[in-house]
């Protein structure tokens, strides 16, 4: 009876904590930042290919395409490719939704959370082009920099990717 009941101790102590675990190691993961802060990542000369998403977990094209730039990553990760899904979800919403979508998409590029409310300031600073509609997209080098205000494929992705490689 008792080798039970520290087994079920045991047991639920363990899941607790591997639960815990599992929301801070994401919590951390995922930053949430203002535009001044996240600005820099827009424009790095070190050799990268940077792919720089913006989505939200309620833009349905936005969720349709992040397993094309999933398996970009895991693709190009080890041939200095980079990529960065920001998400322009509600910073409340972090928790409820952006954790929770990053953890059952198993979403192993860096999110960060974009925390900037004066969309008028910042998204001319992305791209004179953009509109402020999602998904939109900068892929950019020391030697090329593209914006797109449209869903991708992985095909599509990879054909703009590897002459850059």
């Amino acid at each position: 009876m008792i080798n039970k009941i520290v087994f079920a101790f045991a047991l639920s102590f363990l899941f607790s904590v591997f639960g815990f675990a599992t929301f801070a190691k994401n919590d951390q993961s995922i930053k949430v930042v203002d535009f001044d802060t996240f600005a820099p990542r827009l424009n790095k000369n070190d050799g990268t290919v940077y792919v720089v998403n913006f989505w939200a977990t309620w833009c349905a094209p936005c969720v349709r395409e992040i397993p094309a730039f999933e398996k970009l990553y895991a693709t190009y990760k080890d041939q200095n490719v980079h990529v960065l899904l920001v998400s322009l979800d509600f910073p409340n919403h972090l928790e409820s939704r952006v954790i929770p979508f990053v953890e059952s998409h198993n979403v192993q590029s860096e999110v960060l959370l974009l925390d900037e409310p004066n969309a008028n300031r910042w998204i001319p600073l992305v791209s004179d082009e953009w509109t402020g509609a999602i998904p939109a997209t900068v892929i950019y080098n020391s030697e090329f920099r593209q914006f797109y205000q449209r869903e991708f494929t992985f095909e599509e992705l990879e054909e703009i990717i590897l002459p850059l490689l």
